[in-house]
């Protein structure tokens, strides 16, 4: 493997052990990297003409990796997330060729010191409780797929849940009994449980019914039984939207992803006065510092404090003890 520097035994090793075996990543994150290095060689190709099949670790070398990510945010519209997301699927390979290529570490040490971009740090956009019933609002329900969508973007909003973990959702992680409850299997193999509203609890009794209750069958399948893809579940969420926005006007003014759905639920939680620790377990947060970012797209959060300032202008009030006890201490 290490003898001939073809990149295509590498990349077969890092898909097949290093990835799976080693590194034991999620299904989720190896279908994201086979998509990045699909992207690169079929770069690579247009660039020199040399068959993937042909290519040489050194010729796949930091130039063309630079070249490559400008092109998906110039030629591809890409943002500086997802360039930042391909260049980490880069940089893992090319750390697993420095350890089982030697010829190939000068090579591996130019791309792995590319630098990530920095992003500008914008306000999270949400969906409010309003223009979420609005969209529910908006679904047929005489329909079977009308009655499926209620289902799914009803659980998708109660639970935080990402796409992915919709998608792969079976009846089998779902409880419905006196506490209702959905098991999720998340990035990094990561598990968590998640209560239901009773509203949710209620409307996926009915849809399980109608669905007949199978442990291993998927919850919100498509027609022909098999699990919705992303893609699906963005066009069915898609479709609603564009329905709603005659009676909630403000959505034509947002851009709606089931992630902008997650971020929904994050904000009616902190709106609630759930505690900022307990979102991040609700949503799966590695780190709190993720979650804190909510903090800064409620603006209700920031004019509480405001409230207790005097207006500029005004006269300076002086503290007075309204207790007995403050007025003790203020003798001391």
């Amino acid at each position: 493997m290490t003898a001939s520097g073809l990149v295509g035994p590498l990349l077969q090793f890092f898909f097949t052990d290093y990835l799976v075996t080693q590194r034991r990543v999620s299904p989720q994150t190896v279908a994201s990297y086979r998509d990045t290095f699909r992207l690169l060689l079929q770069f690579e190709h247009r660039e020199t003409g040399i068959e993937p099949a042909s290519l040489r670790i050194a010729q796949l070398d930091a130039g063309i990796i630079l070249r490559f990510l400008d092109g998906l945010e110039k030629d591809r519209g890409n943002s500086i997330v997802s360039r930042n997301l391909r260049l980490t699927a880069i940089r893992s390979f090319y750390r697993m060729v420095a350890l089982h290529d030697p010829a190939s570490t000068g090579v591996a040490a130019h791309i792995l010191a590319i630098p990530f971009n920095r992003t500008n740090t914008r306000v999270r956009e949400y969906l409010t409780r309003e223009e979420m019933d609005a969209i529910l609002a908006s679904i047929d329900l005489i329909q079977w797929r009308g009655r499926r969508d209620y289902a799914l973007l009803l659980t998708l909003y109660n639970s935080g849940a990402r796409v992915s973990e919709i998608s792969a959702l079976r009846q089998g992680h779902i409880t419905l009994a006196r506490k209702s409850y959905v098991q999720l299997h998340g990035k990094g193999r990561k598990e968590r449980i998640v209560p239901f509203w009773p509203r949710t609890a209620r409307i996926l009794k009915e849809w399980f019914r109608e669905l007949g209750p199978q442990e291993q069958a998927v919850a919100f399948p498509s027609i022909h039984g098999e699990p919705l893809t992303r893609f699906a579940i963005h066009l069915l969420l898609h479709k609603a939207v564009e329905r709603a926005c005659s009676r909630c006007p403000g959505l034509r003014k947002k851009r709606i992803s089931p992630h902008v759905l997650r971020h929904g639920t994050a904000m009616a939680l902190l709106q609630s006065g759930v505690d900022i620790a307990v979102i991040a377990l609700w949503l799966g947060h590695e780190s709190i510092e993720t979650t804190n970012k909510y903090l800064h797209a409620d603006l209700s959060i920031k004019e509480k404090p405001l409230a207790k300032l005097q207006p500029m202008g005004g006269k300076f009030r002086k503290f007075h003890a309204d207790d007995e006890l403050f007025a003790f201490l203020a003798t001391l």
